[in-house]
């Protein structure tokens, strides 16, 4: 092994990176520490319970002078210490943190304790480490653990391709690039995944070639007329030898990278085959390449009874028929040995081919597997409540065109901008822009709201000096349209309305979404907007329609445009008359009250109070303490009938004893949420006791009420697959976003596993050890 430079694994290097190998030592060294750890706390917990066969005292100073002890042990007032595993400990990577004699005092004096420690593979290290530095070795060579260049130089190649996939690089064009930095930057041991391959003699005869048996290398060197004939050819497959011999060819990198997505993929599949119920989301749409994408994400349950979330599969499909969905949904399925039976739910984002109720996905399916659950995507529902109750009223569809417009009319002009940032410089505004407003965008135009309300006398300005400088027309038509009594009203409305519209929104966004947000914050939402409403002159303080005129009379903002002069237009552009109350009341009848009242039916016509999971109340603390059982009873029959799975008279006894718990027992005092999380994990007892009301519980968690995981993952596939990385498809873009999406950590990352995997097609690079079961 080269002596290589020390490097500090704080400073974060990449060299140290590199330069960081697996590690050799088997799990019984910290399940000897745990082990011997938990001896010491239980005689620790003994405390005082000496018999008379205990000495006085418990350290004994023989101990100190033992040619056995005295190299490494010594006391303090605390306890025992080692003096060489202190001196040379590694970090623990999995179990406890606080060891005995290392980081924690060994206080139970002991000589059994002493001999144990001595015979730890943690000692033994540390020992080892001691002897070659006392050797005169460097503290980096000490510390090396004794392993294969040719492993080492394995794992440093996934290492680098998992750090590049992991950044969204490119890494068929940067994984060569990125070997070569890192050999520069000190890491030579990647010179074991070089090899001198000796092939034949060419020799031509009547067109056809022979072998013979030298070098080939030598060939290019040979001045021989030989050589001189096939340098061509011969250097084309050299070439191509040293691709292959390097390890850096496009044949092996898309190998690499799919042992890598395994390596993520296979703890994923083994959790979703134990869980209790699980979900699918599906959505489908149009990469770079105009190819059709079907992406499914899975929700399930892990032993705890906590909702984990994952990319599932990147599905290429030919039309977005819904026979070709269901086709390729089904394949998935079948392909990852998912058990059909515990598929509960299915989300969608409403498209008809995906709820149609003659021939749509989710009527297929529902066939297909009996007992499924589908629902609408509540963000998206969320987003057609909202466009539906501002197209509805003129003015807002008119309002919302205009900021668009707005917002192209400074973005398509480096001019316009510069005078946008020299106003905003003048008033002492900070981050001046006007926002894109778009609805595939949920949150774009409460952000677009939010900031143009907060620097429209700024936007005015600027706007009134391009009419009056440079005439534009533009300029002119804006201003007329912003520089109105209802604009600046419908302006403050939104920002009052919005933030509330947007956290609903970014509760519907969440990865783990259930059924208990659309239970208890919808409500809260129409609850909000319907004080809006009721409200009408009084608003609440603090509210900005309750400053709406102290805004039209400042000075310094909007008083200097004589906003209440420039009312809307009449047919022939005349102003139309009155004072400031009959704007008021105008805009309330005509913009303001039919908006609230659109927002409002909306929401109760797009998010009502569904049967099936209004049962799921059933298993919630109001259920168990209202003396109303009947209504517990018969939402336990309906979730029953919809799920085959489970049985109605033996639920309704169950809950019986259930209801105990919740009311006296251990889920006293618990949310909804709290209790399902208890009855489906698997550390509880409520599993065996409860079966049928653990199987509704898990259901309650895993079936999805929103596809914005979809959504995230072809935010991901845009990244991923560009203009310049056009031909990504298949198989390896599935790896690619299977690494961004759910691979750990570059840290964290398991290698070693991948090592194993690698090693089980034969390779052309061994390690020096014949013993070596993983590559001999």
């Amino acid at each position: 092994m080269s002596k290589r430079k020390a490097d500090d694994p704080k400073q974060g290097s990449i060299t140290y990176f590199f330069k960081k190998t697996p590690a050799t030592a088997s799990t019984s060294e910290n399940d000897g520490e745990r082990a011997e750890q938990g001896v010491e706390r239980e005689d620790g917990m003994a405390g005082g319970g000496k018999t008379e066969k205990h000495r006085t005292s418990g350290w004994d100073p023989d101990w100190g002078a033992d040619p056995k002890y005295k190299a490494w042990l010594y006391k303090t007032d605390l306890g025992m210490f080692c003096r060489i595993c202190r001196t040379h400990k590694k970090s623990v990577k999995r179990g406890t943190q606080t060891r005995p004699f290392i980081e924690a005092p060994c206080v139970s004096y002991r000589k059994d304790k002493l001999d144990r420690h001595a015979n730890t593979e943690t000692h033994r290290e540390a020992l080892k480490r001691h002897v070659e530095l006392m050797k005169g070795n460097t503290v980096v060579a000490a510390f090396d653990p004794l392993v294969s260049l040719e492993h080492e130089a394995v794992i440093g190649g996934f290492k680098c391709l998992y750090w590049l996939v992991k950044h969204e690089i490119a890494h068929h064009t940067n994984y060569s690039a990125l070997l070569d930095l890192a050999q520069l930057l000190g890491c030579q041991y990647f010179e074991k995944l070089k090899a001198t391959y000796y092939f034949a003699d060419l020799l031509v005869q009547n067109g056809r070639w022979f072998i013979l048996g030298v070098n080939l290398t030598m060939i290019l060197v040979n001045t021989s007329p030989l050589s001189v004939s096939l340098s061509l050819n011969c250097c084309e497959l050299l070439c191509h030898i040293g691709q292959n011999t390097n390890y850096r060819s496009h044949r092996i990198i898309d190998d690499m990278l799919d042992i890598l997505a395994a390596v993520i993929e296979r703890p994923i599949l083994q959790a979703i085959r134990t869980s209790q119920a699980v979900g699918l989301e599906l959505d489908e749409s149009t990469d770079v390449s105009v190819l059709r994408q079907l992406d499914i994400h899975v929700r399930y349950l892990d032993q705890e009874g906590k909702l984990c979330c994952h990319f599932l599969a990147l599905v290429p499909i030919q039309d977005g028929k819904a026979d070709s969905i269901v086709g390729a949904v089904r394949e998935v399925v079948e392909k990852k040995e998912i058990p059909p039976h515990l598929i509960c739910g299915l989300g969608t984002d409403g498209a008809a081919v995906m709820t149609g109720r003659i021939n749509g996905v989710a009527k297929q399916l529902s066939e297909i597997w009996p007992g499924l659950l589908c629902t609408h995507c509540a963000a998206h529902r969320l987003a057609l409540a909202c466009k539906d109750a501002a197209d509805k009223v003129p003015y807002m569809k008119t309002f919302k065109e205009h900021l668009q417009q707005l917002h192209l009319y400074f973005r398509n002009s480096a001019n316009r901008s510069a005078a946008l940032s020299a106003a905003a410089a003048v008033l002492g505004i900070t981050d001046l822009k006007v926002k894109e407003v778009k609805d595939t965008r949920w949150l774009s135009q409460h952000l677009a709201i939010q900031n143009l309300q907060k620097n429209i006398s700024a936007v005015l300005n600027v706007l009134a000096e391009e009419v009056e400088v440079r005439k534009c027309a533009a300029a002119k038509g804006l201003y007329s349209f912003l520089a109105t009594y209802r604009f600046i009203a419908a302006l403050h409305l939104q920002a009052d309305v919005l933030p509330h519209l947007s956290r609903l929104s970014k509760i519907f966004q969440k990865e783990d979404l259930n059924f208990l947000a659309i239970k208890e914050q919808v409500p809260v939402t129409l609850a909000i907007i319907g004080h809006i409403k009721d409200a009408g002159d009084q608003q609440a303080p603090g509210s900005h329609l309750s400053r709406l005129n102290q805004s039209l009379d400042d000075p310094a903002g909007l008083g200097q445009f004589s906003i209440s002069v420039e009312q809307e237009r009449g047919r022939r552009g005349q102003p139309e008359g009155g004072d400031r109350e009959h704007f008021w009341r105008r805009f309330r009848s005509e913009v303001m009250d039919p908006y609230l009242n659109g927002l409002i039916r909306g929401l109760e016509e797009r998010f009502p109070n569904l049967e099936v999971f209004g049962s799921f109340s059933a298993l919630g603390p109001q259920a168990a303490t209202s003396p109303d059982h009947e209504a517990a009873h018969g939402h336990l029959r309906t979730l029953a009938e919809h799920f085959p799975s489970v049985d109605a008279s033996i639920a309704v006894e169950e809950w019986m004893s259930f209801r105990e718990h919740v009311v006296s027992g251990a889920l006293k005092d618990k949310t909804q949420l709290g209790i399902m999380n208890d009855l489906t994990s698997k550390y509880e007892e409520f599993g065996v006791l409860y079966p049928n009301l653990c199987k509704l519980a898990a259901i309650a968690l895993t079936v999805p009420l929103s596809s914005v995981n979809c959504e995230r993952d072809f935010s991901t596939m845009n990244r991923v697959k560009t203009d310049l990385r056009n031909r990504l498809q298949g198989e390896h873009l599935e790896a690619c976003m299977r690494i961004s999406i759910s691979g750990p950590s570059v840290q964290e990352f398991p290698y070693e596993e991948a090592l194993k995997i690698f090693f089980r097609k034969p390779r052309k690079i061994k390690c020096s050890d014949n013993s070596c079961t993983m590559c001999h």
